[in-house]
């Protein structure tokens, strides 16, 4: 057993919560923006301008998802070079059999494929055949093997979120904002969780409102201690800036929260918002502004995965533009104070509890 335990720490495979669900979930997001997000983005300007030529790089970019993904996961991983670049490979494979769900079945392929690769990895004297056979192999077969079913299973509770949003958009509204805004101020990737349930339509429009209220909330909120520079990073960077003081003192997160629970429903039941664009826009928030780009670009030009529910292009209204800027920008940053004003108030939240 102790040999096993040498092995494992020479190789660097720690198996880990951490290190699966935070790290490795982390990547996979970053992965995500930078080829499904921003080909998104630069495909819905292209079409929008007539320019071909952008149309094409948007395009491109959205194509290397899966090996995008793949790669990330692997850095987080520590995988040593040859391991890395096998994951493309994999990553497209993985992608492609999961289908909606592709996401969820890259995440958990390609971390086995790059754990199996480190562990061969340098241990032989063909390592240039022996590591991106292995990794490549086994990646492979395994999308070929459980990807289809689990990219079913995601897509399925994803659809499931979906239909319960649209019977019961109030007690829905408050949930999906309320757990994706949590998500994404906890130091896991509410992105990635989005991405991987196909997050759109109306609980998408409740995901950005959720994730909205908490970077906008902090932000404003704590304007006093942080001034501009920490209104710029929480506002348009991340909240989760603001953990180590929520490990110090819980009660600072009561008036995000709840301004979550309320633009929700906001959202859901009197804008009927929907956030149709690439699903990872809908754990995004303010963060470069990609829940409003992922809303813009649903009204426009619909994702796949939201064109599969039902989706469909639109011309934007003025109410439409009124209620995305209100539940984005305006109603966060002036409950969010305020709720926090009353746990002052309390002797909840004291003068620095804020301080980044």
């Amino acid at each position: 057993m102790s040999d096993v335990k040498r092995f494992l720490a020479r190789k660097n495979i720690v198996f880990s919560a951490k290190r699966y669900g935070i790290d490795a979930l982390g990547a996979m997001a970053q992965g995500l923006f930078c080829s499904l997000l921003i080909g998104t983005i630069l495909k819905t300007l292209g079409q929008q301008f007539g320019w071909a030529f952008l149309t094409d790089i948007g395009s491109y970019a959205m194509s290397v998802s899966g090996p995008a993904m793949a790669v990330a996961i692997g850095y987080a991983l520590k995988a040593d070079p040859m391991v890395l670049f096998s994951l493309a490979a994999v990553g497209w494979a993985a992608n492609a059999e999961g289908g909606a769900g592709g996401p969820l079945a890259v995440l958990i392929i390609a971390i086995i494929a790059a754990e199996c690769g480190k562990a061969v990895s340098k241990e032989t004297k063909v390592d240039i055949i022996v590591t991106p056979a292995v990794t490549i192999f086994i990646g492979v077969a395994l999308a070929k093997l459980i990807a289809p079913p689990i990219g079913t299973a995601a897509a399925s509770f994803g659809i499931l979120i979906d239909e319960a949003t649209k019977l019961q958009p109030f007690w829905m509204g408050i949930a999906v904002s309320v757990l994706v805004g949590i998500a994404l101020t906890l130091p896991i990737s509410s992105a990635a969780i989005c991405s991987v349930l196909g997050l759109t339509g109306l609980a998408g429009g409740a995901a950005v409102a959720g994730c909205c209220a908490q970077m906008v909330g902090f932000a404003v909120m704590s304007f006093k201690e942080n001034k501009w520079g920490g209104l710029i990073s929480q506002g348009i960077g991340t909240s989760m800036l603001q953990m180590p003081n929520i490990i110090k003192n819980p009660r600072v997160w009561i008036a995000p929260i709840v301004t979550s629970a309320i633009t929700g429903p906001v959202a859901t039941c009197l804008f009927h918002l929907q956030m149709n664009g690439a699903p990872i826009n809908s754990g995004m928030g303010t963060c470069g502004f990609c829940g409003q780009i992922g809303v813009w670009t649903g009204w426009l030009a619909p994702s796949e995965a939201a064109v599969a529910r039902g989706a469909f292009a639109i011309t934007p209204t003025a109410v439409d533009w009124i209620g995305l800027i209100l539940i984005s920008f305006v109603l966060p940053a002036i409950l969010a104070p305020l709720i926090n004003t009353v746990c002052r108030k309390l002797g909840w939240v004291k003068d620095g509890d804020l301080a980044l």
